[in-house]
């Protein structure tokens, strides 16, 4: 669409995979065919996972079998194609951790996470995601209570301190990799912490990390809202700090983004007038080990080339087609609105 064009959107490959299994040459094949089928339906770039790797292969082993998937990539010819990455960290590599040399590791880790972006997506990358407390993992009491609200607010306190020292060597190198890191909150139910963008902000600040920003993901928005007005004051603050640093398009159910519940006109009224990066389309398949995390109860997208195609059932190319058409449709129109 003309209004739209200039624009760049990527989507995720979260609707195909949760690990890109680059060791894996005949599975770089089948990545390759959905590759090439999105930029033909108009995608100027991807955003993948970076899934934890084997323990007896290192973080450098890690690395060289994506420079491996790279260079497989070039001789596809996705060269010129940009990609993110969506990273977080986990119960071994926690950079809140209340010991020292476990924080130790978790820098080491979301370094080697920094150069598996650079490696795939250059200069001026994303590494995005959440990657401050580990993803998915709630804490206890001594006697196996879980602990919520107020209590759990008190606890978050000190995983907060305990990781801004390592986020402000994280937020160094990956500078000198040129490398944007982009923290993004998640639904209560996926992680404790950072829930909302405010929290991921008051985090950055009060620890003096002045290269590292934030995620804005719309599904994540809309169901750990404090409402539109905050939501406002969230972008004019991370836009007003430089930390402004990736959009996800993404459905509150998670799934097709064309006639999804997403208040377009109040987040694009915000967002367009400070926001010149992409934008994400992240649509989350229903395949493991999205189907059992996030208790998926809808029917999966058919993968094509990996599923059998389903009567009734969309594949995943044509909701990737509607939600580039949508998105595009609605870029325009908060154009026309801006600029009658």
């Amino acid at each position: 669409m003309e209004e739209a064009r200039g624009r760049d959107i990527y989507f995720s490959f979260f609707m195909f995979t949760a690990d890109l299994r680059p060791d894996d040459a005949g599975y770089t094949q089948v990545l390759v065919r959905h590759l090439k089928a999105l930029t033909e339906i108009g995608y100027t770039g991807f955003d993948v996972h970076i899934a934890p790797g084997p323990a007896h292969v290192g973080h450098h082993g890690e690395i060289e079998s994506y420079i491996s998937l790279k260079r497989a990539f070039d001789q596809a010819g996705f060269r010129d194609v940009k990609f993110t990455t969506n990273v977080g960290t986990t119960r071994t590599f926690d950079p809140t951790s209340p010991y020292e040399e476990q924080r130790k590791q978790a820098l080491s880790y979301l370094k080697s996470r920094v150069d598996i972006t650079s490696v795939l997506g250059g200069d001026n990358t994303i590494m995005s995601g959440p990657f401050l407390y580990p993803y998915g993992i709630f804490p206890l009491t001594d006697d196996g209570e879980e602990i919520w609200s107020d209590a759990l607010q008190d606890w978050m306190k000190p995983r907060y301190a305990a990781a801004a020292p390592i986020f402000r060597e994280l937020a160094q190198y990956s500078a000198e990799k040129r490398v944007k890191l982009a923290i993004e909150p998640v639904k209560n139910w996926e992680t404790p912490g950072p829930t909302m963008v405010s929290e991921a902000l008051d985090f950055l600040e009060s620890a003096d990390i002045p290269v590292c920003g934030v995620t804005i993901d719309t599904a994540q928005v809309v169901m750990e809202s404090q409402g539109p007005a905050t939501f406002r004051k969230n972008v004019a603050r991370a836009a007003q700090q430089s930390r402004l640093n990736y959009v996800h398009i993404s459905a509150p159910d998670r799934g097709a983004v064309k006639d999804s519940w997403i208040p377009w006109e109040i987040m694009l009224d915000e967002i367009e007038p400070v926001y010149s990066g992409p934008y994400l389309v992240e649509v989350f398949n229903a395949i493991p080990p999205f189907e059992s995390s996030m208790r998926m109860t809808r029917r999966r997208f058919w993968r094509p080339g990996e599923d059998a195609p389903e009567a009734g059932v969309d594949s995943a190319y044509d909701v990737a087609r509607a939600a580039l058409r949508t998105l595009e449709e609605k870029i325009a129109s908060h154009r026309r609105r801006s600029h009658p």
